[in-house]
């Protein structure tokens, strides 16, 4: 096995930091690999903020339900779906902003991102550090947006913590490969047969070191989306000049 795959095997979130800061070179590292991703036409839909001012960073920390390894981390982003370079280069050439506003723009701008994200992430995890996705900054997403200053056709995707792991907790068992993996076409009964998952997953819920919990995945995700949640995110997104159609 070659040393990206056992990064990519070997990836958990990291919520315990020693609170180095990272360096620049690291930093600019980091950033050349979130460039390096692949980006549909080229668009390059996405920006990536540094959050180093300290109140601020403790203000999105509140946020997202996450302050202890938000505000301890080496270093905290924000990836931002990011359409507003495109806006301005059309209103230059006096062109409508009517391609911008799409849902499939949105969702260019969206995966954009995600791979800018991943790909950083996975550089970091090749250099020893820890990371974990913060979505709470979703939580209450106008005053991300807010703080961060974002003009219209951006979207505060995703926050990024990243540093010198403290604690790692085990690797979670993922889905069997039958559950994620067919050929050709979509098979709904083997992809929802999640009987021998469940059990796998109670036995790690039950016998991990913190939280254990007497549950499975069915039962968890049943839980997650019988709530609706960050019901404000589709207005918020119709406000910052996308059209949900």
């Amino acid at each position: 096995m070659n040393k990206t795959l056992e990064t990519l095997y070997s990836h958990v979130s990291v919520r315990s930091f020693e609170g180095t800061i990272l360096s620049a070179e690291t930093k600019d590292q980091l950033l050349r690999a979130a460039q390096s991703g692949s980006s549909s036409n080229f668009v390059q839909a996405y920006s990536l903020l540094d959050i180093t001012d300290p109140g601020l960073r403790e203000t999105l920390a509140d946020i997202t339900n996450s302050a202890a390894y938000v505000k301890e981390s080496g270093a905290f982003y924000i990836f931002v779906a990011d359409l507003y370079r495109q806006a301005v280069m059309l209103e230059k050439a006096g062109k409508p902003l009517d391609g911008i506003r799409t849902m499939e723009s949105l969702m260019v701008a969206i995966v954009d991102a995600t791979i800018a994200a991943q790909s950083f992430a996975v550089a970091a995890e090749s250099m020893g550090l820890g990371i974990c996705f913060i979505g709470g900054i979703r939580n209450d997403i106008r005053t991300v947006a807010k703080q961060l200053n974002l003009p219209k056709f951006t979207v505060p995707l995703l926050g990024l913590t990243v540093g010198t792991p403290l604690a790692k907790n085990g690797v979670k068992p993922r889905l069997p490969k039958k559950n994620v993996y067919v050929e050709n076409t979509y098979d709904k009964k083997t992809m929802t047969d999640l009987h021998d998952y469940d059990a796998i997953m109670r036995t790690y819920y039950s016998e991990r070191d913190s939280n254990a919990a007497d549950t499975d995945f069915t039962q968890k995700m049943t839980e997650f989306f019988s709530v609706i949640r960050r019901k404000e995110v589709g207005e918020f997104l119709k406000e910052q000049g996308f059209r949900l159609e």
